[in-house]
């Protein structure tokens, strides 16, 4: 096949298909998928989630989001389960089984498995007349009309309604744990994201110079403090620090551009008043945000109470690698 547009209908096909899959699990919310929560929640043990096939990826990463956002949680290979892992699992832990058909060979010898030891089970199945969905505790229908491959055969539809739903559990599990951003910086130190959750104005701008001019500085003792401070701004306060605007290399253009006698003109004459401001306690993030809704490449930092502490650059919070 060749055909551009006959490939680009089979891919709209196949998110039309796992659209209608995703959008009929509102139909299997029910008293049960809040008993699995309330399980999950309750638990002073750990969540594992065990599946087999392309249901144990599935199970990887729910792990990986619970364990992300404060419900400690494990996977379990169903296959390996049965060959010494089983060991994994701990009285108060509460089982999560994943499996389309509930039916699997592994699947029939690892439940009654758990069963005896005593443990909460949870099963997200895809077929509720299955001998796993027969013997577990708690029953997530996760039935899909067919799957988005075109034979009917390869976990498409399936296994994206199993992600989902395990999403829905984990969402399910912040809100009642009142997981919060500063939480989930706990467990995201690395990486962009981790940055974004953990590094504050405060660890950024200390290391820059901190131009300041007061409203009567000559506007060539104010150019003189630009360059000397390195960027291309200055700001201007009054004698206790409150910030009263700013002049940038903007406002200097803008100056010269109005063929004005500069001789006579102060920093208070060419500022720009009421600059955008951020506390040094702020998020590094906030004030990348702030800087983009402005289209503008410096902040002025103050300190809780206004008082002028120095200037953040949009260079500071790319150094970090935040976006």
């Amino acid at each position: 096949m060749n055909n551009s547009e006959e490939i680009k209908q089979i891919a709209i096909q196949v998110i039309n298909d796992e659209e209608k899959a995703i959008a009929n699990l509102r139909n299997y919310i029910d008293d049960a998928f809040s008993k699995a929560v309330e399980a999950m929640y309750s638990t002073s043990g750990r969540v594992v989630v065990t599946g087999i096939g392309k249901s144990a990826n599935i199970a990887t990463k729910i792990v990986s989001t619970l364990n992300s956002t404060g419900t400690p949680a494990l996977f379990l290979h169903a296959a390996d389960a049965i060959h010494g892992d089983l060991g994994m699992v701990q009285p108060d832990d509460v089982v999560i089984c994943i499996s389309k058909s509930g039916n699997t060979p592994e699947i029939k010898v690892l439940v009654p498995l758990i069963k005896n030891f005593g443990n909460k089970l949870i099963a997200m199945v895809g077929n509720t007349d299955s001998f796993l969905a027969k013997q577990a505790d708690i029953v997530l229908n996760c039935t899909v009309d067919h799957e988005a491959c075109p034979n009917n055969l390869a976990p498409t539809s399936s296994t994206t309604a199993q992600l989902v739903m395990g999403d829905a559990l984990a969402v399910a599990l912040i809100e009642c744990r009142g997981f919060s951003a500063s939480d989930f910086a706990r467990f995201h130190p690395g990486g962009a994201l981790g940055k974004q959750l953990y590094l504050h104005v405060d660890d950024l701008f200390r290391q820059n110079e901190r131009p300041q001019v007061a409203a009567t500085t000559s506007v060539r003792d104010t150019i003189l403090e630009m360059t000397s401070k390195r960027l291309g701004c200055a700001v201007v306060t009054d004698e206790q620090r409150h910030v009263l605007g700013i002049v940038t290399d903007g406002d200097l253009r803008r100056m010269m551009k109005a063929q004005r006698d500069t001789n006579s003109l102060t920093a208070g004459d060419i500022m720009t008043r009421n600059p955008k401001c951020i506390a040094a306690s702020e998020y590094a993030v906030n004030a990348l945000h702030l800087m983009q809704a402005n289209s503008i490449t410096q902040l002025v930092v103050v300190d809780n109470d206004g008082h002028y502490e120095g200037v953040l650059h949009l260079h500071d919070i790319l150094k970090e690698g935040i976006i």
